[in-house]
């Protein structure tokens, strides 16, 4: 197994560390952990792509395992914050719904012989979400703190960029559709 492609299977290994430390108030500054823990995963999707690019390490293993380990990632953080209260449960419904939708057509497509690596708009919600989830794990760090001013208007910036995520992850899956739709057709 390639480096990328162990860099990509870390990244799931670290979601039960991120869990732990999204969840568990006794230890001390969770959210802090759990910022560096999810960093630090976010941080192999670069890096795994980047190298298999690189040095010509492309795998259909990683081009299905890497989106996946992005989808169980972003899709165990935002379960959390359901749990926690800090996001509507609808966003993380369109997030997982789309990500389970376009996983589903990507599977067919490998038993049709296809492999369909994500495009640039994938890519896009794909950072777009990890950015919403470190800045929520890091508002919640700086609040547990008392960093953050009373009269910031905290939770409604969060809502917002947690509804622009819905609507990215939205529209990528509806390009992701559009521009396979012939494979789609054939089923």
């Amino acid at each position: 197994m390639n480096l990328p492609n162990k860099l990509t299977i870390l990244r799931v290994l670290l979601v039960p560390l991120l869990i732990f430390f999204m969840l568990t108030q006794s230890v001390p500054h969770n959210y802090l952990w759990a910022l560096i823990v999810f960093s630090a995963a976010s941080l192999t999707d670069f890096f795994d792509g980047m190298l298999a690019r690189k040095h010509g390490l492309v795998t259909d293993f990683g081009k299905l395992m890497d989106p996946l380990a992005d989808k169980i990632l972003v899709a165990s953080a935002l379960i959390c914050f359901v749990e926690l209260g800090a996001i509507p449960c609808v966003v993380t419904i369109i997030v997982i719904f789309r990500e389970f939708l376009v996983t589903s057509f990507r599977l067919i497509a490998v038993e049709k012989g296809t492999v369909i690596a994500a495009d640039i708009w994938g890519k896009a919600k794909t950072v777009f979400q990890i950015f919403a989830i470190i800045w929520l794990l890091l508002c919640f760090e700086c609040n547990t703190l008392g960093l953050i001013p009373a009269a910031f208007p905290l939770e409604t910036i969060s809502s917002v960029i947690m509804w622009i995520m819905a609507a990215l992850t939205v529209l990528s899956g509806a390009n992701y559709i559009i521009s396979n739709r012939k494979l789609i057709e054939n089923m």
